[in-house]
């Protein structure tokens, strides 16, 4: 069964999408989804067994696909793989700033070097990824870039070091889309709130049990899908949000909404049944996160 993509057919044809962090969760899902919709995607991460898995899901499934082992954080890397794309591929239409990581700490535990890890990986690659994007092809011809950072509205605790490289991401998006509009270039953001994806299996084992809880501080009542987000990505990216630039798409249940003193009325498995609310799963090879198949 293909993608089940809630977009036209061929909506993507003849473009080509760079998506850093293309190797799993959100990533992979919005690849697969941009190249059953007919997009070249360009896959960029830093673990080669990874992006060909997902390389080769895209090929068995009749897409385009190439991959390009890079770390975002290395400026030299980041100018030369964006290069190497171009090569390939001619021009570079779209990208997805996907790649991200963090871990849990409190403020007063993170060290210099956790800290400039954090940023790195969650503001500083992307900055760097936009930049080369842009300067080596959009600025010809257009595009459109899309940033994901995080549901950091009411802070972060635990992961403070992440809530200010996402806070960053959104003010990187803001300035962008200002500074390159002139050259035909969009730039959004979406933040995904508790997405059920396989990034959450990269947390330690302990906190499985506080994980599977979150869904009770959601009014929808659950986590969303790797879907859910992908598709307001492919959106951002296609025509119809052509007047859309410099705004964050929040995919998060309303979760930061929530407020001390008002009762929850959180949705329940029936009311999540309703189709403006029914969760959305497409992708035809979605894997449930080893957290919630125990």
């Amino acid at each position: 069964m293909p993608y089940q993509s809630v977009f036209a057919p061929h909506l993507f044809a003849d473009k080509v999408v760079l998506i850093t962090g293309g190797g799993s969760g959100i990533g992979r899902c919005v690849a697969h989804e941009l190249s059953a919709l007919g997009a070249t995607v360009a896959l960029i991460g830093r673990k080669p067994e990874k992006l060909q898995a997902v390389h080769d899901e895209i090929l068995q499934d009749g897409g385009l696909a190439s991959m390009h082992v890079c770390d975002i954080r290395q400026e030299e890397a980041v100018k030369q793989t964006v290069a190497a794309v171009i090569a390939q591929h001619g021009r570079i239409d779209g990208l997805v700033n996907n790649a991200g990581g963090q871990f849990m700490t409190p403020l007063d535990a993170i060290t210099a070097k956790g800290w400039e890890a954090v940023l790195s990986t969650n503001l500083t690659g992307g900055f760097f990824m936009a930049r080369e994007c842009f300067t080596q092809s959009m600025r010809k011809t257009g595009g459109s870039i899309v940033n994901i950072v995080a549901d950091m509205w009411g802070s972060m605790p635990g992961m403070g070091h992440s809530g200010a490289a996402r806070a960053g991401m959104v003010s990187l998006t803001e300035t962008a889309a200002l500074e390159w509009a002139g050259s035909g270039v969009r730039v959004n953001a979406v933040a995904p709130g508790y997405i059920a994806s396989s990034g959450m299996d990269n947390y330690p084992e302990h906190l499985a049990p506080m994980l599977r809880e979150m869904t009770k501080t959601v009014p929808l009542g659950r986590f969303g899908t790797e879907a859910e987000t992908a598709a307001a990505i492919v959106f951002l990216l296609c025509p119809a949000a052509a007047f859309i630039s410099g705004s964050t798409l929040r995919v998060d249940g309303a979760r930061p909404q929530v407020r001390m003193g008002w009762p929850s009325r959180n949705a329940d498995a029936k009311t999540q049944e309703r189709d403006a609310i029914k969760p959305f799963n497409g992708f035809h090879r979605a894997v449930t996160p080893k957290i919630f198949s125990k």
